[in-house]
């Protein structure tokens, strides 16, 4: 019992540096589209070639990181985000800015998988999942409210990425040097456990993230240019949408497993395709905000619940990072997809096309959830005096929440 409340922070920290360059990801794919020769669907694909890096490294390092060791796997991963998002957001040559983003999220993915690793193995995974969930909402949501009054530029969300990975370097001498793995599971080769479930799981989740994140990498478009709103606005519903994001893993967190796993899951998905729709064809702040907010206070609720049945599959935390890899690929192709759809066919058509897929998708994920169900689900507790704070801090300021 000692072990995970020695870690359960640095592991915190490390999945808010490795999830922070998607949150961000409106406000990055609106600002190299608006301060660099580039075209919106040039910008999406460089959002997109970001998180594929991410992507990537969680496919790599899926089975690693015990034979690797977390200490060193995590530093190299922060200093690779360091760098690679450092670069980017120094220089304005487009071919530069793109080698930083990949280099940074390949570093981010290297953090996360490290996270998903040691979250996976704590007592309680899942309230250490929606304790970084809560943590990386709070950042994110203070990134959205400086960013708009430090100038215009691609630079900004980018260093606020490079910096999160510099301060959360110390707290890697914290981590083992080595994954510990229990005396039950000290064998040469274990197969994954679960193998039909956690390959839906994994089958289904690029599409569930793609359709939410081709909104969400265009969501400060429609802000701008269909709702016809200023920069600072739309960065403060971005940040009241986290605010409310962090209320809902807080949500999820004193429900923990009185729903069990379908009932999150798959009501949950349902309910943000209609979000989807109605942010896609907002043409005011109401409008826009409405759907925003509602959007981002489930969102976190079903990815938490999400992580938390990988993490159920397989306790040396393997599913938890192939699941979370897949769920990269389609995060990564969000910017562009978005990207492309709006172009072709408009915002509003656009949402009605990702709210269908979102239908589509929920009812494998379901099935699976409802399959899951004899399992035992951790119990989940989040302690009020630990992660209030940063929760309290961003919704008093208005603070955020999305992938």
């Amino acid at each position: 019992m000692s072990a995970p409340r020695t870690t359960a922070w640095p592991l915190v920290a490390l999945f808010t540096a490795g999830y922070l360059a998607p949150y961000l990801m409106p406000t990055t794919v609106g600002r190299l589209d608006a301060g660099l020769p580039l075209s919106a669907s040039q910008a999406g694909a460089i959002g997109s070639a970001l998180l594929l890096g991410s992507a990537t490294a969680g496919f790599v390092l899926a089975s690693r990181v015990e034979r690797l060791g977390a200490r060193r796997l995590a530093r190299t991963g922060l200093a690779l985000a360091f760098a690679g998002y450092g670069c980017a957001a120094l220089t304005g040559t487009v071919a530069l800015v793109v080698a930083g983003a990949i280099l940074g999220g390949f570093g981010s993915g290297t953090a996360t998988a490290v996270a998903a690793t040691g979250i996976a193995a704590q007592h309680n995974p899942h309230r250490t999942t929606t304790l970084g969930l809560l943590s990386v909402s709070a950042l994110a949501g203070a990134v959205y409210l400086t960013v708009p009054h430090l100038g215009q530029g691609h630079g900004q969300p980018l260093a606020a990425i490079a910096l999160t990975a510099l301060a959360v370097w110390p707290l890697t001498t914290r981590l083992p040097r080595h994954t510990p793995v229990p005396q039950t599971r000290r064998t040469a080769k274990t197969p994954l456990p679960h193998l039909r479930a956690g390959l839906l799981l994994a089958a289904t989740l690029p599409c569930w993230s793609l359709a939410q994140n081709a909104l969400w990498g265009v969501s400060g478009r429609i802000g701008l240019t269909q709702a016809h709103l200023t920069e600072a606005t739309v960065g403060a519903v971005f940040a009241t949408a986290l605010g409310a994001g962090l209320l809902g893993v807080v949500g999820a967190g004193a429900l923990g497993p009185r729903l069990g796993y379908a009932l999150p899951i798959g009501g949950g998905t349902a309910l943000i395709a209609a979000c989807v729709i109605l942010s896609a064809s907002a043409t005011d702040l109401t409008t826009f905000a409405t759907g925003e907010i509602a959007w981002n206070l489930l969102y976190p609720i079903v990815l938490s619940y999400v992580i938390g049945l990988a993490a159920s599959l397989d306790p040396r935390g393997r599913w938890a990072v192939l699941v979370g890899s897949a769920s990269s690929l389609g995060t990564a192709a969000g910017p562009l997809t978005g990207s492309v759809l709006a172009a072709q066919a408009g915002f509003p058509t656009m949402g009605l096309i990702l709210a269908a897929g979102l239908l589509l998708i929920a009812v494998p994920m379901t099935a699976t959830a409802r399959r899951a169900g004899n399992r035992t689900m951790p119990v989940v507790e989040i302690t009020v005096e630990a992660s209030a704070v940063p929760a309290q801090h961003a919704y008093e300021t208005a603070a955020v929440a999305p992938l």
